[in-house]
């Protein structure tokens, strides 16, 4: 039975019972699940609130927290990484490759140009722009400066095999490291939950919410608690998820106004602009999402290509060029290393990196995975998952390469070691100070830095809006509002409990219990997946 209470005849092993069971119709015409709703927002009120009355006692905490999660776990976060990896690639291969999202006649709805287009976008955000200098200029310094040890513990980057004063191991080595935290890893994640929501809704009929992935192994109990559990998870790991890139956003376009126009830096700058932003993306809410984040999303698309070809055709190009391809051998050579889930000694990059990445990537899936979803119809499993595990992956690479490769030229040919030495939100405008009409271009970095924040308040507002509804896709707007108006009061709430720790502190937090949560998925999307028709 479709969301709408018609008979899907794709499968009918897979009907459901009464849609109310899912949705109810609530006060003031708010369409929502009752108990996922009802426990998620009042989950968030208290954190909120709690936040802001206690921000003294609460920074020491989320310290203590994301402290102790990253190097208890970062085994399980890394060992997690790699078994969403090795199942991505198994059902590649598999003859469960050959199943067709929708069923056997199902036509894709989109070109494969715009269908890639969209799994291009879908890579683009907040994180590349905070880090794509950032990160690889992170990982130079630690692979060039030798041996470091801290409280007795080897924290360089030994156990990889960069030699101290060897400049360019050192940048194979940091740009491998940055690609392994943006390829195959995080999107095999994406993929996983891409694929169950996709499969379980396309062809089996049921609505498009976590839950609906687990039918292969709960039944019809995912109507009950055991489905109440899994979406509120999911509902609180994307809005801790999108609050952390909402607050990095907000700190890297305070650090741009400063550097250009002098504005005070702190927490009271970036809170008057997640306020103002927030009520931008209130206003794309509002908009719809067709006049709203779709033109939004666009522009930005098209300021982000223009932003990344003009830093190739002035940087180091040859560089650039010959990069891309070095560091894409450069990150297949390294991989086995950094993937590697035991005896680690370069433990400020398993914990402090890459425990972290994984953690926030968990907390996006669902996310990310819904908008791959609802634009993957038609598709086999195995184009699928070949295109959102490359294409993205690339889009990644590439913009890395240009972003990390000019700053790490600029420090080690120029001697330019300025946005090395400054804080992390303020790295991407000094690079782009060295090149011309740097302030043109860190102006467009700042709009480019919005928008991102602007679009992913308002798409992250509707898939926690789909969660809460019952997997239904045009719920009233106004609980749309409501979730966009929590995301910024989470990031405000993190900036002032703690500020970029806090918003990793949580984070973690949520990814975690959300990762066991997909390792399960996994194995249900493998059930569903083999009780398809399939060609010959």
């Amino acid at each position: 039975m479709t969301p709408d209470g018609d008979v899907n005849p794709i499968d009918t092993d897979y009907q459901i019972g009464q849609d109310n069971i899912l949705v109810n119709v609530g006060p003031f015409g708010l369409d929502i699940h009752n108990r996922v709703f009802a426990i998620s927002a009042l989950a968030v009120i208290a954190f909120v609130a709690l936040t802001l009355m206690f921000q003294n006692q609460v920074e020491p905490m989320f310290s203590s927290l994301r402290g102790w999660l990253t190097s208890n776990l970062d085994w399980f976060f890394i060992s997690v990484g790699n078994i969403f990896v090795v199942v991505c690639i198994g059902l590649a291969v598999s003859p469960l490759g050959r199943v067709r999202l929708g069923g056997t006649e199902a036509k894709p709805e989109y070109s494969y140009l715009g269908w890639l287009s969209m799994l291009f976008a879908a890579g683009m955000g907040i994180g590349l722009m905070f880090f794509g200098v950032s990160e690889p200029l992170s990982h130079f310094g630690s692979a060039i400066g030798g041996t470091a040890i801290e409280n007795g513990v080897r924290t360089d980057w030994a156990p990889l095999g960069a030699a101290a004063g060897d400049t360019e191991a050192a940048t194979r080595l940091a740009m491998a490291a940055t690609i392994y935290h943006w390829g195959l890893h995080p999107w095999a994640i994406y993929a996983i939950l891409a694929l169950g929501l996709a499969l379980f809704s396309f062809n089996k009929g049921l609505p498009l919410t976590i839950r609906s992935v687990f039918y292969p192994l709960l039944g019809e109990r995912i109507w009950g608690w055991p489905g109440h559990v899994i979406d509120i998870l999911a509902v609180l790991a994307t809005l801790f998820g999108l609050a952390t890139s909402l607050g990095l956003g907000a700190s890297q376009a305070a650090a741009g106004l400063n550097y250009l126009f002098d504005t005070p830096l702190g927490s009271t700058t970036q809170i008057v602009l997640v306020i103002g932003i927030t009520a931008i993306a209130t206003l794309s809410v509002l908009a719809g999402l067709d006049a709203g984040v779709k033109r939004l999303s666009e522009i930005n698309m098209m300021l982000a290509i223009l932003l990344l070809a003009f830093v190739i055709l002035v940087g180091p190009t040859l560089v650039i060029v010959s990069g891309f391809f070095s560091n894409l051998g450069a990150y297949f050579e390294y991989l086995p290393a950094l993937a590697n889930p035991v005896g680690r000694e370069d433990v400020n990059f398993s914990q402090g990196w890459t425990a972290f990445y994984w953690a926030w990537w968990i907390s996006w899936s669902p996310f990310v995975g819904m908008f791959i979803a609802r634009v993957s119809r038609g598709r086999t499993v195995r184009e699928f998952i070949v295109s959102v595990l490359i294409v993205p992956s690339l889009a990644c690479v590439l913009w890395m390469t240009v972003f990390g490769e000019t700053a790490i030229t600029q420090l080690v040919n120029d001697g330019y070691k300025t946005a090395a030495d400054a804080d992390l939100p303020l790295q991407l405008f000094l690079m782009l100070d060295v090149l011309p009409l740097a302030q043109i271009t860190s102006f467009i970095a700042i709009i480019l830095v919005v928008v991102f924040f602007v679009t992913s308040s308002d798409s992250g507002s509707l898939v926690i809006d789909v969660i809460a509804a019952g997997g239904k896709v045009d719920a009233p707007t106004p609980q749309r509002v409501f979730w966009c108006t929590f995301e910024g009061l989470v990031a405000i709430a993190l900036i002032l409990g703690g500020g970029l720790v806090a918003l990793q502190a949580m984070a973690v937090s949520t990814g975690f219990p959300f990762a066991i949560v997909l390792l399960v998925a996994a194995v249900s999307v493998i059930k569903g997946l083999a009780s398809e028709p399939r060609p010959s």
